[in-house]
């Protein structure tokens, strides 16, 4: 089965699920203003700072008594500083369908070693039970389960009246999902994700309920100096206003601070919901109309919009032994990137065989359109190869 090659390409072939695509028009020029050479914590440092927590507040809606932070380390590094923090006076339970989820809770399990803990779990593709989650127990989860392509649809299961912490991973989520900021106690985001941002920085956003717990309960284990956020049992308030804990990237902050204006100049969230559903639309309109691939997530209610996860069920290729289909999908994904027409589409390492396209706001449709047709012709090449060796 051969496919012409197709004669449009990808204007931008990044589609990694992070760092993710830059926003559409952007180039070296947009970083000109980037406070460089001069201390973080000097007036136009701590300006800068100021201005990325500002923005991140209006353009993503953050209700005014939340307290907005920049943090090391990523949305790694965010979360972190959440369980280590704020874990242990209260029972917890984890929801895990995913690798990221799964990391939350080794580190629960066997570095806080916290012993009244309940997890729940799902296989990829699917959300585990969400039904009578206890008000009393903290709660750490994903919104998006950026390796699986599974999201929650809302936080309806999480109530209103509770005594305990939402803690909520939500770096391929924010900017492109609608958060119910109410049943939301801790949110973490990165900034190379929905934005398209540089790596290596998190945001960490704590409702009163979180600052109360954090001004009330001192942990039992050692706190390392990166993740504290109190001194003499109150919150240290210069993290939220930009006197951020370690040395940032200014130059990464320039660049958080131009995909903020590029949100704004577009019609914030709205539009950003709408990109990201329309580039996620497109995918799940080849995948009507094409027999070898269908979608990770089972139920359409749960799809993300951003991370979108697949896999071949052409029997050719989902009969044959794990290590072979991982093979045959990194090959596919391997001629696309020697094309120059898709990078880093294959999927994240500990899931199942696959492929992972980023969709949020930043990728352009056209581009997600382009994709589809070469994602037809590397998939009769690779076809082809595999009839022949056999």
């Amino acid at each position: 089965m051969t496919i012409a090659m197709p004669a449009v390409r990808p204007l931008v072939p990044h589609f990694s699920s992070g760092p993710c695509a830059k926003r559409p028009g952007w180039n070296p020029q947009a970083l000109a203003d980037a406070v460089l050479g001069r201390s973080h914590r000097s007036k136009a440092g701590k300006a800068k700072l100021k201005r990325a927590i500002d923005q991140t507040r209006e353009v993503l809606q953050v209700p005014a008594a939340y307290r907005i932070g920049i943090v090391p380390a990523s949305d790694t590094g965010a979360v972190e500083m959440a369980l280590w923090s704020l874990l242990g006076p209260q029972p917890v339970i984890m929801l895990a369908w995913e690798s990221f989820g799964e990391g939350w809770v080794t580190d629960i399990a066997k570095e806080l070693k916290l012993k009244n803990v309940t997890v729940r779990r799902a296989a990829y593709g699917d959300l585990p039970d969400l039904s009578n989650i206890d008000p009393s127990h903290d709660v750490v989860f994903t919104w998006n389960g950026t390796t699986s392509g599974v999201r929650v649809a809302n936080a309806d299961w999480i109530a209103s009246e509770r005594t305990g912490l939402t803690i909520c991973d939500a770096t391929s989520a924010a900017f492109a999902q609608k958060l119910d900021w109410p049943k939301l106690d801790v949110v973490t985001f990165s900034w190379q994700k929905a934005l398209g941002g540089e790596a290596a920085h998190g945001m960490l956003i704590l409702s009163p309920r979180a600052v109360a717990r954090l001004e009330s309960y001192t942990p039992p284990w050692p706190v390392p100096k990166i993740f504290r956020m109190t001194k003499g049992g109150k919150l240290i308030d210069g993290i939220f206003v930009g006197e951020t804990i370690n040395t940032p990237s200014m130059l990464c902050v320039e660049d958080y601070l131009d995909a903020l204006e590029w949100a704004k100049s577009i019609g914030g969230l709205p539009a950003l919901y709408a990109r990201a559903d329309a580039n996620a639309g497109v995918i799940a309109e080849w995948v009507a109309r094409t027999p070898w691939i269908d979608f990770l997530a089972r139920n359409p209610a749960l799809r993300s919009n951003t991370s979108v996860c697949l896999k071949v069920v052409d029997p050719a290729v989902s009969r044959l032994p794990a290590d072979a289909q991982a093979a045959f999908v990194k090959g596919l994904a391997a001629a696309l990137e020697k094309e120059g027409v898709a990078y880093d589409i294959d999927a994240y390492r500990d899931a199942p065989p696959g492929l992972r396209i980023w969709c949020g706001s930043t990728a352009e449709k056209r581009d997600v359109e382009a994709l589809t047709l070469w994602l037809d012709w590397a998939y009769a090449k690779a076809k082809d190869a595999l009839a022949k060796a056999a």
